[in-house]
């Protein structure tokens, strides 16, 4: 069916007339008091015989009104928001790292749900094999972390500051009622705290220390990127523990790594 003939399909199914959506799509116009959310009977008749495309204003109210998710009213003219998470890949990634919205819609996803609890993390292990329970988890499910105590970021493809532990391009989930540093107690630097620091220039992903007034941002001892240090909380402040990671476990790429190490050279002719 064309766009236009699943639309008539979707508003008949409903015992909708023409009239009743521009009725009604009127109440959402006066609502938000923005006349780009009526739909005149006239304009869906043309939607739905001659393939007139909506405004977005309207297509919110053909959701409203359809009972029907606004990503499912943008899949019927051939618009896939179910592959947002594939199509990722498509497009450049962005070069700082930043903050991720979470998606409040009903989709799901396949995801680990119970690892086995002979999982070491200091051993090599096959991933597939250690998960003992895979499940179909609701995203919106994803949401409510959000809006709790939970964020979700992206290392930069310019963010080495912890490489290699933490690749550029990864996810980070982040855990914002955590945004105390802790000092000391931790045997290795697997369970020294990761944190999600915003500061003037932007977002970093390191690890963190205090110093009287100072805050540090300590990189990897691998990493390319130096020591920096800033005043807490005025330049630097923690956003909280990164308390989840999804990464490619591959390694930077060869020319990208080289070319940051060329730029800091630049910036840093004593380095």
């Amino acid at each position: 069916m064309i766009p236009g003939q699943q639309l008539r399909a979707i508003r008949e199914a409903l015992g909708l007339t023409l009239k009743d959506v521009e009725s009604a799509s009127a109440l959402i116009a006066e609502k938000y008091n923005n006349q780009e959310y009526s739909i005149p009977a006239s304009r869906l008749s043309e939607m739905e015989t001659k393939g007139m495309l909506p405004s977005i204003y309207r297509v919110y109210s053909l959701a409203l009104l359809y009972r029907k998710g606004v990503d499912e009213i943008l899949s019927v003219f051939g618009i896939p928001l179910g592959n947002l998470a594939e199509d990722i890949s498509v497009t450049q990634p962005p070069r700082k790292s930043h903050i991720l919205s979470v998606s409040d819609e009903g989709r799901t996803i396949e995801m680990p749900l119970r690892f086995d609890p002979g999982f070491d993390m200091r051993k090599t292990t096959n991933m597939g094999r250690m998960v003992e329970k895979w499940g179909t988890v609701p995203l919106h499910f994803l949401s409510k972390f959000a809006r709790t105590s939970y964020t979700y970021g992206y290392v930069g493809t310019d963010d080495l500051t912890l490489y290699p532990l933490i690749l550029p391009g990864s996810f980070l989930q982040i855990d914002e009622s955590k945004n105390k540093i802790l000092e000391g107690g931790w045997r290795s630097e697997y369970e020294r705290p990761i944190y999600f620091v915003e500061t003037r220039e932007g977002f970093l992903c390191c690890w963190c220390s205090l110093v009287g007034s100072q805050i540090v941002l300590q990189p990897h001892p691998l990493s390319p990127v130096p020591v920096r240090i800033f005043k807490h909380p005025q330049e630097a402040e923690v956003l909280g523990q990164v308390v989840g990671v999804a990464m490619s476990l591959g390694d930077v790429g060869t020319v990208e790594l080289e070319q940051f190490l060329a730029k800091q050279q630049t910036l840093n002719p004593g380095v």
